[in-house]
């Protein structure tokens, strides 16, 4: 089922390339920035008619005439009326009767409200990627949301999604964990109880690394062992890594992220191929040796004083860096998944890394014409001080102990505002609000931005967050419970109110801006689309008597209602956000 801006942009488009002459002109049609004046407005005469040599606003009347012949004496005719305003534009405002019929179409099928493209695409999204020597901290919090998020839309629209957790698990770093295990091994509980805590197990490995000289030479013995594929260490270290993502996979459950073991896409996958990778790129003719490394010079990328900035593949000393690895990965990507877009969902301090990477791939030929490269940049989590978000005592917050303190302070929350309920109640309501809530903060900000962690602000049921919008569902099913008796047959026949209509035309923009989330991949555009629906629902719900109206009244109303849940159920789940039935 098309939504509503495509029905209106392929009428529009047609009447505009009919009047115009233009077999490629587009309709440009946008959600109207003044409701009253329309529901949408078409601003593609303006370019139209610079290209045609006509008068913008003479061109709009001509459009405007031809979407009415188009649809004379159609009564399934979605546009009640258009009208030319300023130099070009049209307003478009729709019919009743269409609003009514898109509606009880999705009653009849409410995963019709968001319909798959009819291309299907294959897409890679690359994201989480924690450090496996490590614990998951705070800085992971943003690129797991986001990507998981995206995930979630680009499937629901029908594409392939191939998930990738490109997690660290190779280098100098896992020889020094490897020999400060060995060390512990011949005490086994002594050894189990540390791993339970990873950053204070780095923490001692990287003292004693720094500290005792004969201890960090057995781990650069350890590195070269496990890089030369000795069995002994390949065992170590795969113990410590399955460790390690036992801890990543407890964070991924409470957060109810998509990634699975299956999805791991880690750095040692590719060990065996990055010599390929610079072999290829030495057959091209595109390296050059710098002080003993092997380089990529490319003419787009110089310093402020105009010289060269190398893509550094291979250390003077025979290692190899991260470019490396993510050239290999683009290769596989582009040459086994066939893919059509790959996302890399990291911090935008990448940004320069990224952009060189790609235009090597592509200079190489890694990536393949189809192959669409997008770095997904994020800004960085504040503290109220204004730098990043860090613990009083200046350590890294762990994830973990993070989202712990999310839910009990949901919990205090919850007791607060109602202690009539069980407690096993409030703590399953709380570890729902809580984890919601740290997500919600996070996606309903510009990726881009940096923006300042404050509990206060996302446990509030004032504003953007996602209590207000989950107490919002919580109103939806009690009318619904209090109705249960033949509300699913209940049907849409006629909008009675301002706010019945405002509410309904706001239900049925949710997949447009799903489609907008898929193309510019900035999630909180479906985070504010949510918002504002949950406004439309309370100043209906206000306005409108439910129960008490008269049956037919009723009976449409409770079908809004109805239509209501299941946009917020779908959009909240495109988020990864459960809906609760009471708070």
């Amino acid at each position: 089922m098309e939504n509503l801006r495509q029905q209106l942009s392929r009428i529009v488009g047609k009447a505009l390339r009919e009047a115009s002459g233009l077999a490629d002109s587009e309709p440009n049609v946008i959600t109207a920035s003044r409701p009253q004046f329309g529901d949408y407005q078409a601003n593609g005469v303006m370019a139209a008619a610079g290209r045609s040599a006509r008068k913008p606003r003479q061109l709009a009347e001509a459009t405007v005439e031809a979407i009415g012949e188009a649809q004379e004496g159609d009564a399934q005719g979605i546009i009640a009326s258009a009208a030319v305003a300023g130099p070009g534009f049209i307003n478009l405002r729709l019919s009743d009767a269409a609003l009514v019929r898109h509606g009880n179409a999705v009653l009849g099928d409410p995963q019709a409200l968001i319909a798959p493209r009819p291309k299907r695409q294959k897409i890679v999204v690359d994201y989480s990627s924690p450090n496996l020597a490590k614990e998951m901290h705070v800085g992971h919090l943003r690129g797991t949301v986001i990507g998981d998020c995206l995930g979630r839309v680009f499937e629901r629209l029908g594409h392939e999604v191939i998930r990738q957790n490109h997690v660290g698990d190779w280098g100098t770093q896992f020889g020094m964990l490897i020999a400060y295990m060995s060390e512990l091994d011949a005490n086994a509980e002594l050894l189990q109880a540390e791993l339970e805590d990873l950053e204070s197990f780095y923490k001692a490995a990287k003292g004693k690394f720094d500290a005792d000289a004969e201890f960090a030479e057995r781990a650069r013995q350890s590195v070269v062992r496990l890089q030369g594929g000795d069995a002994e260490s390949l065992q170590v270290w795969r113990r410590f890594i399955d460790e390690s993502l036992r801890h990543c996979q407890d964070i991924y459950q409470c957060l109810g992220v998509d990634l699975q073991l299956s999805d791991l896409d880690a750095e040692s996958r590719y060990n065996d191929e990055l010599p390929g990778v610079v072999s290829e790129l030495r057959e091209q003719g595109l390296l050059e040796e710098s002080a003993g490394a092997q380089c990529v010079f490319l003419p787009e990328f110089q310093s402020k004083d105009g010289e060269a900035l190398p893509v550094i593949v291979q250390k003077s000393d025979g290692g190899y860096l991260y470019a490396t690895t993510d050239l290999a990965s683009i290769r596989l990507r582009s040459r086994n998944f066939a893919a059509d877009r790959s996302l890399y969902v990291v911090d935008s301090r990448q940004s320069l890394h990224f952009e060189q990477v790609f235009a090597v791939a592509r200079a190489a030929g890694f990536a393949s014409a189809q192959l669409s490269l997008e770095h997904i940049a994020h800004g960085t989590i504040m503290g109220q001080d204004g730098r990043p978000y860090k613990t009083r005592s200046g350590d890294v917050v762990k994830l973990a102990d993070l989202l712990d303190e999310a839910v009990q302070r949901a919990f205090a929350l919850v007791s607060e505002k109602n202690p009539a309920l069980d407690e096993g109640e409030r703590r399953k309501i709380a570890a729902t609000v809580g984890i919601a809530a740290v997500k919600y903060a996070e996606l309903s900000k510009n990726r881009m931005s940096d923006y300042v962690f404050d509990w206060q602000t996302m446990l509030s049921f004032d504003g953007n967050t996602a209590p207000y919008l989950l107490y919002a569902c919580t109103r939806i099913k009690s009318v619904l419970r209090k109705h249960a008796e033949g509300s699913a047959a209940c049907r849409l026949t006629q909008l009675a109110s301002g706010e019945e209509r405002s509410l309904l035309l706001k239900i049925l923009q949710l997949p447009e801006f799903v489609e907008l989330v898929a193309s510019e991949c900035y999630p909180n555009l479906l985070c504010n689309y949510l918002y504002e629906l949950a406004g439309s629902f309370m100043r209906f719900y206000e306005n409108c008597p439910i129960l008490k109206a008269d049956a037919q009244v009723r009976d449409s109303r409770i079908a809004l209602v109805r239509l209501a849940e299941h946009a917020f159920e779908q959009g909240l789940a495109l988020l990864g956000i459960e809906t609760l039935e009471r708070m």
